[in-house]
């Protein structure tokens, strides 16, 4: 039997979170009649997370071999389920009880949004915001609308470039289009990459403000920390990966210089914080790997939806500055 959303949940070592976050998912309210499928796809963990999972007879268990990381792990849940729509959660949320209804209603009612981004909280701040869908600019920016903001802030559903996969909804037949997640990312920014690629088919992708959830953030990767080595140099090399593979050649001649300008600011922030060594190391490393990423192809029916997008870049540098400065 098929259902309505598929819940994919990729874990690494998450005995402290993934019982609370599956208990919410259970609680769902459009899960009367049994619309929510729940796969938890594990990357070799080594805790005691497998037995709690296993402890949930509802919820269906795929151990992966290797760890392979986050993509990976979400695209074996993606190929296992069932669902119209794939909802992907990290194991460090917890959602309100009416978060999958209200995704699910506001991707249903138009075939032309390929995902949503829910409004996600601070789990340890429930006064402030964590991510209200992300963008990307032409400085090669990616950044979390609304974070650190009150939770009164960001009501109104809209358009945004990226929808976060940390607590994020996606229709099936765009991901069957335009393909799944790409693993040469492992994790970070594949989200936005993502993203990305659905606007250059023409798609969108939104936010909706009543899909509302509670994230600790970078709990398995950063140890509940803001940066760690590892996530700032493999950040700054998929920032690469992505600007190489989803521009055409002359999109990125004409960016160029606004990339080296953005990624040079960058580094001296991180240098600041004491990891300009792992964000230069991440940046070496995209340039010298990214020949071997496979380019989004250029197909003259979405040449359109490129100047749209380099449109949205260049204004983005704004929402980007507007984001910084309000309260």
């Amino acid at each position: 039997m098929k259902s309505d959303v598929s819940v994919i949940i990729p874990n690494f070592n998450g005995e402290n979170y993934i019982a609370n976050c599956l208990d919410s998912i259970l609680d769902q309210s459009f899960n009367q009649w049994g619309q929510i499928e729940i796969i938890v796809v594990d990357d070799c963990s080594s805790d005691d997370s497998i037995n709690i999972i296993k402890g949930y007879k509802d919820v269906k268990l795929r151990e992966n071999t290797t760890n392979s990381g986050f993509d990976k792990s979400v695209n074996e849940g993606i190929k296992a389920s069932s669902g119209r729509y794939c909802l992907l959660l990290n194991n460090d949320v917890v959602v309100d009880h009416n978060f999958v209804k209200y995704l699910y209603e506001h991707i249903d009612k138009n075939p032309k949004i390929f995902s949503v981004s829910s409004k996600m909280i601070r789990y340890f701040e429930r006064n402030k915001l964590d991510d209200t869908g992300d963008f990307y600019n032409i400085f090669g920016w990616a950044y979390k609308r609304g974070d650190g903001k009150r939770i009164g802030s960001y009501q109104k559903e809209t358009s945004v470039f990226s929808t976060c996969a940390g607590a994020g909804i996606y229709r099936r037949s765009i991901l069957d289009e335009i393909g799944l997640f790409d693993e040469a990312f492992f994790a970070y920014l594949e989200d936005v990459d993502i993203s990305y690629r659905g606007l250059i088919f023409g798609y969108q992708n939104q936010y909706e403000p009543c899909a509302v959830c509670y994230h600790i953030g970078s709990a398995t990767t950063a140890k509940g920390k803001k940066y760690s080595p590892f996530k700032v140099k493999i950040s700054a090399r998929n920032n690469i990966y992505m600007a190489y593979k989803n521009m055409p050649l002359i999109q990125l001649l004409i960016n160029s210089p606004f990339l080296v300008v953005g990624f040079s600011i960058k580094y001296m922030l991180f240098l600041k914080r004491g990891f300009g060594k792992d964000y230069a190391a991440g940046i070496k490393e995209g340039l010298k790997t990214c020949s071997q990423i496979k380019k989004v192809p250029l197909q003259s029916k979405n040449i359109g939806h490129y100047f749209l997008i380099e449109i949205q870049l260049i204004f983005n540098v704004f929402r980007f500055i507007l984001n910084k400065l309000s309260r």
